[in-house]
């Protein structure tokens, strides 16, 4: 059996808390979504505003080849007459093929959120779809809030979806609005419906008792072909049910087909909306995200040298993503040779538990070594003796000036010595001490490494260890860099936040310079 995808990141994935999608964003984003192969791709609401006017106008022109473009909107208002109704007038200029509109299955909301009768309400649906298609669309019927409407008035709920199917309806979208629905509820509701109209059923869930997913599945298994959602679980509230669990989820364990071309790509895709979207996915999310395969218990690292499936459910190139080794004071001798195996610096077992007990006793001072490989690959090759240090620090001084309007300048000097033992000494104004440290030493280091040019701090975190000793607490400060290409990250412990940047700006810059040397040899 296929499964139909339908995302509405566009639209209900758009009413995220701080998220705002620009034309350009948009039809970036319609243009990976049809790459992936996604089935319909809901675009907006026609007649809203003047930026979604403008996409619906520049999708026509993007020759997508695998995505329908759907308008979105509503049944007409209570008391006029279809053609007269505004939002169904800009569904149809919207010169999108198909339309998806709600309208109310639940007496509930009939009464108290559209203060009209419930014949109205079915008036409503019918004479809506009828209008639409008999203006040349194809026609989806999002039944808002099916599920509350079905175990409150079951023999109203179906008469809706009838008033929708009779009317031309092609399909019918059961919705849990609300996202309170269990999925045992939900499936007997979607088993109820399946097979009593001429028109294929549909699930829209929201994420609001985490359990968007798990409805969605159980939906599909009984009897549902067409699941919508969004990219990462995005949407109003909680968010929508997450597209990104639901398709390997279908194809994987369900053994359901899609129209999804790669499912390799769905890591990457993932990103992509997060980064357009402004807000990167959680590293937690199932499948995608940077932890869904990441181990750090050296008995399960062990383990998963023997076969991954120990600790795997699935391969995680399967959809893209990546296996990673984290090291810490859990990891064993198996975790420190899989994690030198995976930066590609080989093993040696006669070293790997000097290494291992080399990161103990760092971690025991406030290291943290799971979220800096950078740091560790050069930590690995200092104690096997493999790497002499580029340059040294002579030494350096920070100086912080109250210039007018109580604005405080800070400048940094620095004196560094290269390994042949020329010395450069410089200064440098920053945005605060940290931002001038990194602009000296990396404008002295770059005379004799013209490659830390290109390289610049793209995230910089500062975590207290101990609290309850105040401001003469250690801190840990992790800095990640990039050369545009390439992103690592390093580590520096001190309980001087000024030394702990230092540390960690010196491991970055010596990283940078020591990759550059291996791209050279080979």
């Amino acid at each position: 059996m296929s499964v139909i995808i339908y995302d509405t990141t566009l639209r209900d994935g758009a009413q995220s808390e701080g998220i705002s999608f620009s034309v350009q964003d948009r039809v970036d984003i319609l243009r990976e979504l049809d790459g992936f192969g996604i089935d319909y791709v809901e675009c907006g609401w026609p007649g809203s505003n003047p930026m979604t006017d403008e996409f619906f106008a520049a999708a026509k022109n993007m020759g997508l080849k695998n995505a329908k473009v759907t308008a979105f909107g509503s049944t007409r208002r209570r008391d006029i007459r279809a053609e007269e109704d505004a939002n169904l007038k800009s569904l149809v200029s919207s010169g999108a093929e198909w339309a998806c509109i709600f309208g109310k299955t639940w007496d509930f909301q009939v009464i108290h959120a559209l203060n009209t009768t419930k014949e109205e309400n079915l008036a409503m649906i019918g004479d809506s779809v009828r209008f639409l298609r008999e203006s040349g669309m194809r026609v989806m019927f999002d039944a808002e809030h099916f599920f509350d409407g079905f175990y409150s008035d079951p023999e109203y709920a179906l008469q809706s979806l009838g008033a929708a199917a009779d009317a031309g309806a092609e399909w019918l979208v059961l919705c849990d609005t609300n996202g309170g629905t269990l999925p045992d509820r939900v499936a007997d509701a979607v088993k109820a419906v399946c097979g009593r109209f001429d028109a294929a059923v549909g699930i829209h869930c929201h994420n609001d008792s985490e359990l968007a997913v798990a409805c969605s599945l159980s939906a599909v298994k009984a009897g549902a072909s067409m699941v919508q959602g969004c990219i990462n679980g995005i949407g109003e509230r909680t968010g929508n049910a997450n597209l990104c669990s639901i398709i390997p989820n279908l194809m994987l364990k369900m053994g359901r087909n899609t129209n999804v071309r790669d499912l390799t790509k769905l890591t990457e895709l993932s990103k992509f909306v997060g980064e357009v979207a402004n807000t990167a996915p959680s590293p937690a999310l199932p499948y995608v995200g940077e932890k869904a395969f990441a181990h750090k218990a050296g008995m399960h690292v062990s383990a998963m040298m023997k076969d991954t499936r120990t600790y795997e459910h699935i391969r995680p190139e399967t959809v893209g993503n990546k296996r990673r080794v984290l090291i810490s004071d859990m990891s064993g001798k198996a975790s420190i040779i899989e994690k030198l195996n995976e930066l590609g610096i080989g093993t040696d077992s006669s070293d790997s538990g000097r290494i291992t007990e080399t990161v103990k006793e760092l971690e025991s001072r406030g290291y943290q070594f799971e979220g800096a490989d950078a740091s560790f690959e050069l930590l690995v090759k200092r104690i096997r003796g493999e790497f002499k240090p580029y340059f040294t620090i002579a030494g350096f001084r920070l100086f912080i000036d109250e210039v007018e309007n109580n604005k405080l300048i800070s400048e940094a000097s620095i004196k560094v010595r290269n390994s042949d033992g020329e010395i450069e000494h410089t200064a440098s104004d920053g945005d605060g001490p940290v931002n001038a440290m990194d602009n000296a030493l990396r404008k002295a280091l770059s005379k004799f490494y013209p490659v830390l040019n290109g390289i610049r701090l793209s995230d910089y975190k500062v975590r207290v260890l101990d609290e309850k000793a105040a401001t003469a607490a250690a801190v840990r400060v992790l800095i990640r860099s990039t050369d545009g290409t390439e992103s690592w990250t390093t580590v520096g412990v001190s309980q001087n936040v000024i030394e702990a940047s230092l540390m960690a700006l010196v491991d970055s810059m010596e990283y940078a310079i020591m990759i550059k040397e291996r791209k050279a040899v080979k």
